[in-house]
């Protein structure tokens, strides 16, 4: 038997016109089961109670591992080209505000 070359398979990705627009998120609220990972995009404006959140993804804990491989990859990419990028430290007034990295939401 001859060896099979698998070639990768074209996927062709569709984007609706509202979904291009994009979202913007400052804060992330991240809860997981055994089964799937439950990421909620959120905006949240300093002076302001609460966060709404735009955005909900479910996923399971492989692709969610995936997209963790993805991210580091791409900040990789982006940092060869662009700089590193810099993580301000944050003032005692905006304790809590944004993306909290190591921390469980």
């Amino acid at each position: 038997m001859a060896d099979e070359v698998k070639t990768p398979q074209q996927i062709n990705v569709e984007i609706g016109e509202k979904e291009a627009e994009g979202i913007f998120s400052n804060f992330v609220l991240i809860a997981h089961s055994p089964s799937e990972f439950i990421i909620d995009f959120a905006r949240i404006l300093p002076g302001l109670p609460k966060a709404k959140v735009f955005a909900r993804i479910l996923m399971t804990p492989q692709h969610a591992l995936l997209l963790k491989n993805a991210l580091e990859d791409n900040i990789k990419k982006y940092e060869e080209r662009f700089g590193k990028i810099k993580l301000f430290a944050r003032e005692e007034n905006q304790k809590g505000f944004g993306f909290v990295g190591g921390e469980k939401h």
